[in-house]
């Protein structure tokens, strides 16, 4: 399933607003880098692949814009492992 995915500056953060609720993963941005600090996925959105698809748009992002990604989140670097490449 496509989500559609914005980069919310203000906030500092990637959100997926999915039945009225907001999953996120925090960044912190640097020059010629982005952190990926948290990711936030509420409970009634479990299980939908909603953490996979912000992990991949994040790394995606990062890749796209020449940015080394700097993943300190503990979610996204289990997905990168079970996702190399």
């Amino acid at each position: 399933m496509a989500y559609e995915i914005r980069k919310n500056e203000a906030l500092h953060r990637f959100e997926l607003e999915v039945e009225g609720k907001v999953a996120f993963t925090a960044y912190a941005e640097q020059e010629g880098a982005i952190e990926f600090r948290h990711t936030e996925v509420p409970p009634e959105l479990e299980g939908k692949g909603i953490g996979s698809a912000l992990a991949k748009h994040v790394l995606d992002y990062a890749k796209s814009n020449h940015l080394e990604a700097i993943v300190t989140c503990p979610f996204i670097k289990k997905w990168q492992m079970r996702h190399p490449g």
